[in-house]
C-alpha cells in the first residue's frame, strides 16, 4: 500500500486536474462557482480528514483530527483496516455518515444549551451533489491507489517465483 504521504500527494495532484475541470465548468456555465468552490472544499478536507486509513491509529488522517479524534475511535474498531473501510461504497458513505451525525449531534447540543431552534437547512441536489462528489472522490482515489499497488506487488511476486 502507499503510504500516507504519497496518497496525499496522488490526491493533491488529481486537486489540480478537479480544479482546471472546475474552471472550465463554471467558464461555459455548466456549474455555478459556488457548487466548483464546494466540490472543491469538500475534496480537499476529505483528502486531508476522510481517508480510509481512519481505522489506523497512527494514520496521518488520525492524527490530523487533534483533540477530535476520539470520534473514530468507534469506527476503527467496527472497521478493520483494508476491509469495508476500502470498499468503494461502504467506506466513503460510513464516514460521511459519521461526520453527518456529529454535525446533527452538534445542532441538538446547540439547542439544548441555546434555547433556540435548530437552523433550517434545505439543501438542493446542486448544493449535495457537488458537496457528497468532493467528499467521495479523494477516498475512491485511495482505494483505487491501494488496489493497484496491491495487483502491481502481486504480479511481480509471481514473475520472481
Amino acid at each position: 500500500m502507499p503510504s500516507g504521504k504519497t496518497h496525499l500527494k496522488l490526491e493533491a495532484m488529481i486537486l489540480v486536474l478537479w480544479t482546471g475541470l472546475a474552471i472550465v465548468f463554471v467558464l461555459q456555465k455548466w456549474i455555478e462557482g459556488y457548487q466548483a468552490l464546494l466540490f472543491l472544499g469538500c475534496y480537499i478536507f476529505s483528502m486531508l480528514f476522510m481517508s480510509p486509513d481512519l481505522d489506523l491509529s497512527k494514520s496521518d488522517a488520525f492524527t490530523r483530527w487533534g483533540w477530535l479524534r476520539w470520534i473514530w475511535v468507534p469506527y476503527a474498531r467496527i472497521f478493520r483496516h483494508r476491509q469495508a473501510s476500502h470498499h468503494p461504497l461502504w467506506g466513503p458513505l460510513s464516514r460521511i455518515l459519521a461526520i453527518a451525525m456529529l454535525f446533527f449531534a452538534a445542532i441538538v447540543v446547540y439547542v439544548l444549551i441555546t434555547g433556540n431552534p435548530a437552523p433550517h437547512m434545505s439543501l438542493s441536489l446542486d448544493v449535495w451533489i457537488p458537496g457528497v462528489l468532493g467528499l467521495y472522490l479523494p477516498n475512491l482515489e485511495h482505494i483505487f491507489a491501494d488496489g493497484l499497488l496491491t495487483m502491481w506487488r502481486r504480479k511481480c511476486r509471481r514473475h520472481r517465483l
